[in-house]
């Protein structure tokens, strides 16, 4: 009773921004891992801004390392999250594309990188983001040697900006650096000058190594010495500042303005230019390492809660399954003993189609050929009469108790068949009934063709109004070939002959074999019966 008095714990919110947090505290001191938290914010958040500004600090940190390939990665999965219709995703969108044109610039592919700086111009709207971007553009054209066009987009970011910022000292910087690569007879120097003072007075150490650059190229060739003492500054704050692309830089100039110590400064430059390529190397190749742990990470996270989830619905299914199972068990047996009954209709019903076709075949066929000797016969044999009408009772007696009907001499048997329908008014002609040609056919065969011989001579005796007839059997190519033809009236459309026809074809379908009726005979009627023996 106590424990359901007790108020419950309050259910602690999740920090979306968590990982984000944490990776921009890491950002300047590790930046591997600060990329491996952006990554997890980026793949994670729902929500669109996180993830657009989480991808631009992966860019930048890809950026810094010489991935600038991987960075275009990641902008673009920024730029995936955004809305160009969406005013609060203006600002992400510029930096964007921004980022792009850097990167590009890096790659010293200058006219898609100005393409970039022109779309980032469309969305920025803050006059420092547009001054960054202006100046950005101004470093792409003075790359690309079109100073007219930098400097037009240096004073247009430099309208925008305080003359004492540390924004305004660098647009400054880089207008007087154009202004003197347009015309090298320009004195540069007051405005350099006027930079780095604005720079030490705020501090911006990244800056005063950037002005200590371009003073030490402006007096290169008219001033050696002052070259000399600014590169030896750049140098000494690129290596506080741990910048191995500022320390190569200022070793490039050394080599040039200390001829005799061009070498030591060379070995150096060697191998920091070694360890840098490495180094960058393998950042690469972690940030891709990086990538995959989160995607695996968040990939197992979600197999766990897809399995959590399974377990939940597993119990509920097997108490939905136990109860279906009852009523389905009992739809079952019903539908079983359903089945069974009607499988017993259907043998029932076969077997009396089996039965009566049996005895179509065997025994009517039988007796009408009887009959029909004892009608036409001149001289009735009462021996062989009596035979006859016992082959016919033992026929019988077999389909009563389904036993097989004896396989004698078959010659003999079909000769007794085809001159049973002998008629005077009918001449009767057979070939190629002989004992060597019926040893190649199996006992099964012999059977369904014993039948259906007689079904085509009770058609003819009973149909056919022939005066003439011929039955002719040969074995060609391996099959067994029958051919019954006769003058009589035909048939003209075999698809709508009677049961007896239709009996026969089927029979020897069964056989694997085929049955041809020529329809185009001038009169009487013809059949061809081919059968394989391999399959007889």
């Amino acid at each position: 009773m106590l424990s359901a008095c007790r108020d419950k714990a309050p259910v602690k919110a999740i920090d979306e921004w968590a990982d984000y947090r944490k990776a921009y505290s890491l950002l300047t001191n590790d930046p591997d891992a600060a990329f491996y938290y952006f990554n997890r914010s980026a793949t994670s958040s729902t929500n669109k801004q996180q993830i657009a500004s989480a991808y631009q600090s992966m860019a930048f940190i890809q950026s810094n390392a010489g991935d600038n390939y991987g960075a275009q990665e990641s902008l673009i999965m920024s730029l995936k999250s955004l809305d160009e219709r969406n005013a609060q995703d203006q600002d992400y969108l510029a930096r964007d594309y921004n980022g792009l044109g850097m990167a590009y610039s890096n790659l010293n592919e200058y006219d898609q990188a100005l393409t970039y700086y022109q779309l980032a111009l469309q969305f920025a709207n803050a006059k420092q983001l547009r001054s960054n971007i202006l100046n950005n553009q101004g470093n792409a054209y003075k790359d690309a040697k079109s100073y007219s066009k930098a400097l037009a987009c240096y004073q247009s970011a430099i309208r925008l900006i305080d003359n004492n910022s540390i924004i305004y000292a660098r647009v400054l910087t880089n207008l007087a650096n154009a202004k003197w690569l347009q015309n090298p007879h320009y004195n540069a120097a007051p405005e350099l000058l006027r930079s780095l003072t604005i720079r030490l007075g705020q501090k911006d150490i990244w800056g005063e190594n950037s002005s200590y650059a371009h003073l030490a190229d402006f007096y290169m060739d008219s001033k050696p010495d002052s070259a000399l003492w600014y590169a030896r500054k750049m140098f000494g704050t690129a290596s506080k500042l741990k910048s191995p692309d500022d320390e190569l830089t200022a070793l490039r100039k050394l080599i040039v303005l200390v001829p005799n110590q061009s070498k030591i400064y060379f070995l150096r430059y060697q191998r920091l230019e070694d360890s840098l390529q490495s180094k960058r190397s393998a950042e690469k190749s972690q940030f891709a390492v990086i990538r995959y742990d989160v995607e695996k990470s968040k990939a197992e996270n979600l197999q766990l809660q897809k399995k959590n989830t399974e377990r939940q619905y597993q119990l509920i299914a097997v108490l939905a399954a136990a109860g279906l199972a009852s009523a389905f068990g009992i739809w079952l047996y019903r539908k079983r003993q359903q089945r069974l009954q009607s499988e017993t209709d259907k043998e029932i019903r076969e077997s009396r189609l089996q039965l009566s076709q049996k005895v179509h075949d065997q025994v009517a066929n039988g007796i009408y050929s009887i009959m029909s000797e004892v009608e036409h016969s001149q001289e009735l044999d009462k021996t062989a009469l009596i035979d006859k009408l016992d082959t016919v009772y033992e026929v019988s007696r077999n389909i009563a108790h389904d036993e097989p009907g004896a396989d004698d001499n078959f010659t003999k048997r079909i000769n007794a068949l085809l001159n049973a329908f002998k008629k005077p008014a009918i001449r009767l002609a057979v070939s190629g009934n002989e004992p060597e040609l019926w040893e190649l056919v199996n006992k099964d065969a012999k059977q369904q063709l014993e039948l259906v011989l007689q079904e085509l001579m009770v058609n003819m005796s009973k149909h056919s109004q022939a005066t003439l007839a011929h039955v002719g059997f040969m074995i060609d190519q391996g099959d067994l070939k029958i051919e019954c033809r006769d003058n009589g009236v035909g048939v003209t459309n075999p698809d709508q002959s009677g049961k007896g026809l239709k009996n026969t074809v089927s029979r020897i379908k069964r056989l694997n074999g085929s049955v041809t009726f020529d329809t185009q005979a001038a009169t009487g009627f013809c059949i061809f019966i081919q059968l394989p023996l391999a399959s007889s």
